[in-house]
């Protein structure tokens, strides 16, 4: 099988070492998407163990396609009936980016129509319409340049949902981004199992949270479902030895320090209550605390933190004015990594300082600077009290 990856635009080369480390070494990222090989329990594995990619999905056909009758017989064509049964669930998503067919929604009644004629005529079914009262199969189907990619979601619910972020707080870092920032860092508990991770902007935890699960090799879908063991046409117990891989590489025990603190009490609590959640509680230290106070007796470490944006004008003031004041708490802490993702306009010249290297990310739709300061590399004497 052909599997597809979408990852968002700026991650790409971050989701691809994650593949690498996975044992994925041929990978090729286009258009958003990373495409491999792979047989059901990669499937089972990449659900399992991917921390940035969104979904996994099993790539069916690709064709060219500028009327609706082409677009249909596109379709008629991919067979069907090894994949779905006559009771599937068929939902459909599509897009057009650039293509004669701009109309998603009649696009997707166009193709699902094909769908079932082919279900009914190789399953001999004699029906035109199905109850689709069994297994959710989300069919995707992506128009570039006239060109159709059509896909099955191995995944059902995106790789972000963990399960342990259930209480509702503003504006949420996505868990896979947030798993992608902490891999765009200094940061290796691997290497450096004690060297200090902190969020001093924390909101409900996901940062922390999820460097926890990275120090402690805990494996992001361990704790959840996917689409595709419900399906008739996938293997049994495929995905209970991706997670059985899974509990044998988590770590049973580590000495990682890792710091959320937010201004807002409320915060800290739902926080505490997620870390508790993914069962990364114990090795989390939350407090209620002001970013501009922030200070650290360790001499490296650090600092990953995605603080508000103040998308109102009187909130960009006050933005502004609270980034400047961190960036002095900040400066105070020398050789300490720091890396800022932010909307905030002209955020350098706030923070006081240049950044030594900055990319272009999206957050919710927003386009966003991610800001990377580095300090100075721990020398060789510092090492033990790193």
């Amino acid at each position: 099988m052909q599997l597809l990856i979408p990852v968002p635009s700026g991650i790409e080369q971050i989701t691809k070492r994650q593949l690498f480390s996975l044992g994925y070494e041929k990978a090729p990222a286009e258009n958003g998407r990373i495409e491999l090989s792979g047989d059901w329990q990669d499937v089972a594995r990449l659900n399992v163990f991917l921390r940035s990619g969104e979904r996994v999905l099993i790539l069916l056909s690709r064709f060219k396609a500028v009327t609706f009758d082409e677009l249909y017989e596109g379709f008629y064509s991919i067979p069907w009936e090894e994949w779905l049964t006559v009771d599937s669930k068929i939902l459909m998503d599509g897009k057009s980016v650039q293509s004669v067919l701009a109309a998603i929604k009649a696009s997707g009644g166009v193709a699902k129509k094909a769908i079932i004629r082919r279900l009914s005529d190789k399953l001999r079914s004699g029906r035109k319409t199905f109850a689709e009262s069994g297994a959710r199969s989300i069919v995707g189907f992506s128009i570039y340049k006239d060109e159709v990619t059509v896909t099955l979601d191995t995944s059902g619910e995106g790789l972000h949902k963990r399960g342990y972020r259930s209480l509702a707080y503003s504006a949420p870092l996505k868990e896979t981004l947030a798993a992608a920032l902490i891999d765009s860092t200094f940061y290796n508990p691997d290497r450096d199992e004690e060297k200090p991770f902190a969020d001093v902007f924390c909101g409900s935890g996901t940062l922390p949270i999820e460097a926890a699960m990275k120090a402690l090799h805990i494996a992001p879908g361990l704790k959840r479902e996917f689409d595709f063991t419900r399906w008739a046409c996938a293997p049994d117990n495929v995905l209970s030895r991706a997670k059985q891989e899974a509990l044998d590489k988590q770590k049973r025990s580590a000495n990682v320090r890792i710091f959320g603190s937010d201004l807002n009490p409320e915060a800290i609590s739902i926080a505490k209550y997620h870390a508790k959640k993914a069962g990364v509680d114990k090795y989390i230290r939350f407090s209620v605390a002001d970013a501009r106070a922030f200070s650290s007796e360790e001499k490296y470490g650090v600092l990953l933190s995605n603080p508000p944006y103040g998308e109102r004008l009187s909130e960009e003031k006050e933005v502004q004015r609270l980034m400047r004041e961190f960036g002095k708490a900040y400066r105070s802490l020398p050789d300490w990594n720091a890396y800022i993702l932010t909307s905030l306009p002209e955020f350098e010249r706030h923070f006081g300082k240049r950044a030594d290297k900055k990319k272009k990310l999206f957050n919710a739709n927003l386009v966003c600077g991610f800001y990377s300061y580095f300090g100075a590399p721990p020398k060789a004497e510092d090492n033990k009290n790193i």
